[in-house]
């Protein structure tokens, strides 16, 4: 037919229409399976619950392995700031008996009974006056006292000359020898106050 043009119905047969009523037909998709074939399955972007559950069971299976390493570690930085401490203290009482030994500390600084010892661990910080020295002139043995690690405090345990070495009371005429005030145990199975 003149003036007719071949196109496809909606129901899939050919006719003969107008061309001016030709329409497209809209085009099917394709299925996503053909018959005989299995279907094709396509996730969606993103994590399954079990993929979820699986990173999350690692997760804390790491989490627990590195906490007791982490608490190892604090604790053995703790007691190396411990012992640096004590070495201090202990290195500086040494020097303040050393300049009494050899007479830069004057004798009014120095109290009957101390064995040449310092009075307390402030002395230490302030200093005590230079021996024949008109200046004014002070020699200081510590910058600061330091902090406990372990009790996290500035108290110490002292010892003076004339107490027993495993007393736990000072006497009170001089500082000997100090240590730290917790019973807890090292890493290496001794207790703290015995360093």
């Amino acid at each position: 037919m003149p003036g007719c043009q071949r196109a496809r119905t909606a129901d899939g047969h050919s006719a003969d229409v107008p061309e001016r009523e030709v329409v497209a037909a809209p085009k099917r998709r394709a299925a996503p399976w053909h018959i005989g074939t299995l279907a094709r399955w396509h996730p969606a972007p993103g994590f399954t619950f079990i993929e979820l559950l699986v990173v999350t069971t690692i997760l804390l299976i790491l989490a627990s392995a590195v906490m007791p390493l982490a608490k190892v570690t604090v604790q053995r930085q703790r007691e190396a700031e411990l012992r640096r401490g004590l070495r201090d203290m202990r290195t500086a009482i040494d020097k303040y008996k050393e300049a009494v030994d050899n007479g830069l500390i004057g004798s009014i600084d120095v109290k009957a009974g101390s064995e040449g010892y310092p009075p307390d661990l402030d002395t230490l910080v302030e200093g005590v006056t230079v021996a024949n020295d008109a200046s004014g002139r002070k020699l200081k043995f510590l910058r600061r006292v330091p902090r406990d690690p372990i009790t996290n405090s500035k108290e110490w345990g002292k010892r003076s000359y004339a107490d027993k070495p495993d007393s736990t009371t000072w006497g009170g005429s001089n500082v000997y020898d100090v240590y730290s005030k917790s019973d807890a145990k090292a890493l290496d199975g001794t207790k703290y106050n015995e360093w």
